[in-house]
């Protein structure tokens, strides 16, 4: 996973990248939580998505946001950090021009930002929202969702309430054309402390699931029982 540093909006970004194997493989951006709270990409739930991508056959990138790690900036409470996201997917585009679609992951703050990159950038066909922050952040842009993805959240979650992100999901179900799995990890907090296993194995599962629906996952990913 070479270190890659690439230009953004407001200076230059750090990253990590890799390059799959597989010709023409499709893309995954991976989002890291609120630099607020002490997010970077090297969070473990950012870091163990990045994995889970790259096991899969995506292209995968995560990076760190403006003002996060070597990235220049300062932190603009969302608008600049979702043009960094739009800058990272461009440097994945320039050297994979021929990658067929794109999937978006992001844990807390990074699932916000994630849901709007998606809003903006057809050639996003699925995404994971983990701990979607909807208490705190609107999701309201999500009119109509252009499409569908898992959105994860652990039960005993006590960062973010489950009940606003019951009620997102919900607005999401009643929109035509898309599908939502929603998914809590028993007995996993907001940040999944000895849940992590379980986390990436419900995100294999959608994506497996994803595949045999006819979407566009590249590999299958036996899950050990």
């Amino acid at each position: 996973m070479p270190e890659i540093i690439f230009n953004g909006p407001s200076g230059r970004l750090e990253g990590r990248y890799y390059h799959s194997k597989t010709p023409n493989a499709p893309l995954a951006l991976i989002l890291h939580p609120s630099p607020e709270r002490g997010g970077t990409m090297n969070n473990k739930i950012t870091y163990m998505m990045y994995q889970a991508m790259v096991a899969r056959g995506f292209s995968t990138m995560r990076f760190n946001f403006r003002g996060v790690g070597k990235s220049q900036g300062v932190f603009d409470r969302g608008e600049g950090e979702l043009s960094d996201a739009a800058a990272a997917l461009d440097w994945m585009q320039e050297i994979n021009q021929n990658a067929p679609y794109v999937w978006v992951a992001g844990f807390s703050f990074g699932a916000w930002i994630g849901m709007q990159l998606l809003m903006r950038r057809p050639e996003i066909e699925g995404f994971i929202s983990v701990a979607p922050p909807a208490d705190e952040h609107d999701f309201s842009f999500l009119a109509p969702c252009p499409s569908s993805g898992l959105i994860i959240q652990g039960g005993r979650d006590d960062v973010v309430e489950k009940e606003d992100v019951a009620k997102l999901v919900e607005k999401l179900h009643q929109q035509k054309g898309i599908e939502i799995d929603h998914r809590m990890v028993e007995g996993a907090n907001h940040f999944f402390h000895e849940k992590t296993d379980d986390l990436i194995g419900h995100i294999h599962d959608h994506m497996n699931n994803a595949e045999n629906a006819g979407l566009s996952v590249p590999v299958d990913v036996k899950i050990a029982a």
